[in-house]
């Protein structure tokens, strides 16, 4: 069977090719970033693992033998979903490999942010020995963490700062209360904007969630809030949040995503309360081996005509061609 690896900023497919030995004896891996490159390369495609390639309507009519993709990793917007399914092509993710890495790094950032850490360091190698310029931080155990989007990422998280005695608020707009840890206190996204002493954001980038904190939003936000995205760039409005951090209207943030990566020369690094990390909240060698593995395996999964662990749309099985 014809399996292709699109794009990945991995340095070895040996894991993939070992989960896909059973049906081919060879994995192809390409550095496709347009649509054009997809089509090119995978005209043969039965299968596909991608991470960053566009699988848009077009790319689905030039297929015709692709029967599954599968993605490096929880988001799913690069790939028509609509298109996909009218297709026959069935869409997995895989959406558990990073779960306590991404919280760990949302976790790490709060703490930063929260005891100025990156600016105390910078200062002291300045040979400037002072903690009144920390002035004021605030006790963690007296801060409220409002945590939106309560998946496997935001529950992690809201675990581990209720661990440590901070007060939990909660808001997603697609899950019921009785999916939140019976710790997390439900609210709506305003009561979170107004009362959080630190946010972190855990959802999807969809159409409802694109720009989802902006001005208005900004505005509504404590003086003294921090605000931390380890989900997906576009959530946030960079520019809202340019002039959120110009006006004091926070008192900083922290990003590893951004509306176009890498965020060259983005006016947001001029600040000493803004952190930015490179996308890296996923990682750590652990991770990245079982993201690997888990991709292949969805691939292996529906060409053997097998139910998939992670599908994205509802293809599987009686429709998925062939």
């Amino acid at each position: 069977m014809n399996v292709y690896i699109t794009d990945c900023d991995h340095d070895s497919i040996e894991i993939e090719k070992e989960v896909l030995k059973p049906i081919t004896s060879d994995v192809m891996w390409f550095n496709c970033s347009t649509e054009e490159e997809v089509i090119e390369q995978c005209k043969e495609a039965e299968g596909v693992i991608v991470q960053y390639a566009p699988f848009t309507r077009r790319v689905f009519e030039h297929l015709p033998n692709l029967k599954v993709i599968s993605r490096y990793g929880v988001g799913v917007d690069t790939i028509d979903l609509d298109a996909a399914s009218e297709y026959g092509v069935q869409v997995c993710n895989v959406p558990d490999y990073g779960v306590n890495e991404v919280s760990d790094h949302a976790f790490a950032l709060m703490m930063a942010l929260a005891r100025k850490i990156p600016q105390m360091s910078r200062n002291v190698k300045n040979n400037e020995w002072d903690y009144k310029k920390a002035i004021p931080l605030y006790r963690l155990q007296e801060q409220t963490v409002g945590v939106i989007g309560l998946g496997r990422i935001g529950n992690c998280l809201a675990e581990k700062v209720h661990g440590l005695g901070m007060n939990v608020i909660g808001y997603d707009h697609t899950r019921s209360r009785k999916y939140f840890p019976s710790f997390v206190k439900s609210v709506t996204l305003e009561e979170m904007l107004a009362t959080a002493d630190i946010i972190s954001i855990h959802i999807p980038l969809t159409i409802e969630t694109r720009n989802l904190i902006g001005r208005e939003e900004f505005q509504l936000m404590k003086e003294t809030a921090y605000i931390v995205n380890t989900a997906r760039g576009g959530i946030i409005d960079e520019k809202a949040l340019l002039e959120a951090l110009e006006q004091r209207q926070i008192a900083g943030a922290a990003l590893d995503v951004f509306e176009t990566e890498p965020p060259i020369n983005s006016e947001l690094f001029k600040f000493d309360n803004f952190i930015a990390t490179p996308h890296i909240a996923w990682y750590s060698i652990e991770a990245g081996q079982e993201l690997k593995r888990k991709a292949a395996e969805e691939v292996l999964r529906v060409l053997t005509n097998k139910k998939p662990e992670y599908p994205v749309n509802k293809v599987f099985s009686e429709n998925v061609k062939g």
